[in-house]
């Protein structure tokens, strides 16, 4: 079954240094870009992290320090991506959580202008993981009936993505083929950050997740602990968190 868009989806998967989204950096990006006229586009990036590969990483995926260190920084081709990226919904394994998140960070390090949160996103493991329960391997042998030899290669992860996503179409005959209702499907969170510090209340307020202030406005907390956005700053928060907060702080001093 072919995708019914309304415009550009792009699948991608990253390769990195680890799995925490603040501190970790992408050593690999790739991405399948499929149009809503059929065109399709692929794209695979290595990256020079900037930072030493774990060996328990490069386990995962095979790439070395060496195999990266000729290779541009992510500022260097951060420009490339987002243009690739904007104006298309966005689809991926496990993306919610992890993927997503720390492209954000990555963005945000590099100073590009490129707001994920305006995205619509589609998780494919969301929908194996409610339907079946299992990994992308399993996953891709089941939906597709293929073996996925080159698991952890950021450009068979990501096209191995693309076919589960359209087998899962076939075989669920109550999925939607519509990028909205699959992207509601597979949000599983009401955030107003990737990392789920900030989440919007049933009324569309900012509440904060976590710590002291849990339950309690945003803009509340703010105006009555005034050193409370500083801790924010200096914290080993993401640099998503920080922004939601600093964009939050702004809109009330404009709103004086």
């Amino acid at each position: 079954m072919e995708l019914n868009l309304k415009k550009p989806i792009v699948f991608f998967d990253l390769e990195t240094t680890g799995i925490n989204i603040v501190t970790d950096r992408i050593v690999e990006i790739s991405y399948h870009k499929v149009f809503p006229n059929g065109k399709e586009l692929t794209k695979t990036k290595r990256i020079n992290p900037g930072i030493p590969i774990p060996a328990y990483a490069t386990a995962v995926h095979g790439i070395t320090d060496v195999d990266v260190a000729n290779c541009p920084t992510f500022k260097e081709v951060a420009k490339e991506i987002a243009a690739d990226f904007e104006g298309s919904d966005l689809a991926g394994y496990n993306s919610n959580r992890f993927d997503i998140p720390l492209l954000a960070e990555e963005f945000l390090r590099a100073e590009v202008d490129i707001d994920l949160m305006k995205h619509r996103f589609i998780d494919v493991q969301v929908i194996f993981h409610k339907m079946e329960q299992r990994t992308l391997s399993a996953a891709y042998k089941f939906y597709c009936n293929k073996d996925l030899n080159d698991a952890h290669s950021a450009e068979a992860d990501a096209m191995a993505t693309y076919e589960v996503l359209k087998a899962q179409l076939e075989h669920y005959p109550e999925l939607k083929n519509d990028v909205d209702f699959l992207s509601d499907f597979t949000t599983q969170n009401n955030n107003v950050d990737f990392a789920g510090r900030v989440i919007y209340n049933e009324k569309g307020e900012e509440i904060i997740n976590f710590g002291k202030y849990k339950g309690k406005k945003v803009e509340d907390v703010l105006k009555t602990d005034m050193g409370y956005y500083g801790w924010i700053m200096n914290s080993d928060f993401s640099l998503h968190t920080k922004k939601v907060f600093t964009n939050i702080k702004l809109r009330q001093f404009n709103n004086k």
